[in-house]
Formats: C-alpha cells, structure tokens, sequence
C-alpha cells in the first residue's frame, strides 16, 4: 500500500494550494504541511517552493509525481485482480474522432463475453491525459500531440488528415492554395482537441494562423460540424475517418500536401497498462504492432 502521506502529496500537486487540500482531504492545513515535509525529509530534497504567491512544483516533485501516480495505478490493479473471480475491466480514453468513427463498430464485442467490462470516455486529448494522470484510464487513444518524455506510447495506426467539404462545394475533389482556402469559413474544434491542435500545427508550419482566416466558427461536435459542412460554404479538416462517414462530403488537398498523423496508445510510465492494451487489441481483432 502506499504511504497514506503521498495521498496527500498527489492532491496538492493537484490543487496547488495548501488550503485547497486540506479541505478536499478533510484534515487541517498544518498536517497537509507536515505530510509534505515528513517526504521532503524522506527524499532528502524540496518538494515545493513559492515564487512570490505562487505555489510551484520543483524538478523533484514531478519524478515523485510520475512515480507515486503509477504506483498508485499499479495498486489499483493489484486490488481489482486479487479479487476472487475478478472482472476484468478496461477504463479506455478514446479521442472524439476514434471513439465515433475508428472503434465505436468494434465496441460491442465487450457485450459477448459475462468476463469483460469495458469503459468508454470520449472526449478531447487535453481532458484523457489528466484522466489519465488521475488513474481514471488505463490508457487513451489519442490522435493529437502529446509529450513522449512523460507517457509511454505506442502505435495504434496512421491515417490522413484531409480538407473537408461538401460534395456541391467548388473545392470538393480539387487541389487548393492556402490562399483559396483562407477566403473561406472555417469551422475547427475546441482548444485541447487534437484535431485543432494539428491543423494549428499545419498552419504554424506554413507560417499562418487560424486568424488567417476570414471568418471561423468553433464547434466541438462532428455531427454538427458535418450538417454545417452540408449545409453551408464552409471547409473543415478532419481526419479520413471522418470524411468517409457521409457520402455528401467530399475531400480537397492544398497544395497537393498529403498529410498523415499518428493514432497512439498512450499510458503511464512504469505500469503494466501494456496487457490491458493487449488484452484490448485481442478482443477487438485489432493485429498487434
């Protein structure tokens, strides 16, 4: 079990505020204080340090932080397997392209076996990975950027990403500049979404930004963004999976870039979230990589 003193450690990393913490722990601050201190004596280091008011994690307190959040997973587990008869239970983050348009067909496998239980978020990159951070995932599908220093990773596929548009639209089937496409109204995802964060990516490599636009309308729902698509002068870019999901839309390419990005597995460091991957791609007749 882990030292009920780095519970109280993970909540003020969460927080950052000693008073925060100790009203969500229910304890008074000066014990969250002497928690922090009996580890930072333990490990012989600064846990936290003020800059001015501002409550800031030191270098240490993150290698303690990635390493208490996988123990604590890893814990998790333990519990879940010694367990007489235990249910295996894949808690599975998906981004909003995977989970509606990749595997939401391949899902109801979980239904056929009494043995499986299967949980299902989907929701936009930035809001798997602190799911992830709080041992509320196994691990997440994830189609935008990530940082490969603090998670372990592995290749689910590689897909492209195209313009979008509707199959009336003068830039359906064709190849555009970014200077034809900037006359146009835009409609992209919410901030965190991964698919917002590639196209801004795409842009910033090109040296232009979504203000380049003419007018851009920001919606975080597919459906909606394709009934937009269909029914309005307006492009998007999404990826093939998406495109592909209504014969009324159609795709264009600027300036005849064919661009792919990758799908990832995603999951802590030091973990065993790697069987549970497997035991997914077994179950869902995925070929492992």
């Amino acid at each position: 079990m882990l030292d009920y003193r780095i519970y109280t450690f993970l909540k003020l990393c969460d927080t950052m505020n000693y008073h925060k913490t100790a009203e969500l722990l229910h304890m008074t601050q000066p014990a969250v204080t002497q928690h922090i201190h009996f580890l930072e004596n333990e490990y012989g280091c600064k846990l936290f340090i003020y800059d001015g008011k501002m409550l800031k994690k030191t270098k240490e307190a993150d290698k303690l932080e990635s390493y208490a959040r996988s123990a604590k997973y890893n814990e998790d587990v333990l519990k879940n397997q010694i367990k007489e008869k235990p249910l295996i239970e894949l808690r599975i983050g998906a981004t909003k392209t995977i989970g509606e348009y990749v595997i939401a067909k391949n899902v109801k496998s979980f239904f056929d076996t009494d043995n499986y239980a299967l949980n299902l978020i989907v929701d936009n990159t930035e809001h798997l990975l602190f799911l992830l951070e709080h041992n509320k995932l196994d691990f997440a599908i994830i189609e935008g950027f990530f940082d490969k220093e603090k998670y372990n990773y592995a290749l689910y596929k590689e897909e492209s990403f195209v313009g979008v548009c509707s199959k009336t639209h003068s830039f359906a089937q064709k190849n555009v500049s970014f200077k034809d496409i900037f006359k146009e109204t835009l409609i992209v995802r919410e901030k965190g979404s991964g698919t917002r964060e590639i196209f801004e990516q795409i842009l910033y490599e090109n040296n232009f930004t979504l203000d380049s636009f003419k007018k851009k309308i920001c919606i975080s729902s597919f459906e909606i963004i394709k009934k937009l698509l269909m029914a309005e002068k307006s492009i998007s870019f999404v990826y093939e999976s998406v495109a592909n999901s209504d014969s009324n839309l159609s795709y264009f390419t600027i300036d005849n870039n064919i661009i792919t990005r990758e799908f990832n597995y995603v999951y802590l460091k030091n973990t065993d979230a790697k069987e549970i991957i497997s035991l997914f791609e077994n179950k869902m007749g995925i070929n492992q990589k």
